[in-house]
């Protein structure tokens, strides 16, 4: 499979797994100024990433194609840098600076974290 056709499927199905948490939260009812369905997509795709990058080093070299599906192409749609800034705009927009704060940590420290341990067990 030519790479580029790669990353455009693994983004497609990336973006429809975002779409779909998206759903999932607003169908829990799960409301308020929090962005949960962001954090538990962008926390997802970050472990997934951090799974497939150190397994992909260790055990699958010459695999390009499944990394440009995977790694770049889904995880890339999956996640989303675009709504995490927005949301944050948001919220410090509507005063709620408490909130923003504790996203951008939340967000940026699970995904530094998560490479951590899946380092270490690597």
């Amino acid at each position: 499979m030519n790479l580029w056709l790669a990353v455009f499927l693994g983004g497609g199905a990336g973006s429809v797994m975002r779409y779909a948490i998206s759903h999932l939260f607003q169908r829990i009812e799960v409301k308020g100024a929090f962005p949960w369905a962001t954090l538990c997509a962008n926390t997802l795709a970050t472990a997934f990433l951090a799974w497939l990058i150190l397994r992909f080093e260790i055990h699958a070299q010459g695999k390009e194609q499944w990394r440009a599906l995977l790694a770049i192409g889904f995880c890339g749609g999956f996640s989303t840098l675009s709504t995490f800034s927005y949301e944050n705009f948001q919220l410090l927009r509507e005063g709620l600076v408490g909130y923003a704060a504790l996203n951008i940590l939340i967000s940026v420290g699970a995904g530094i974290l998560l490479f951590h341990l899946f380092a270490r067990s690597a």
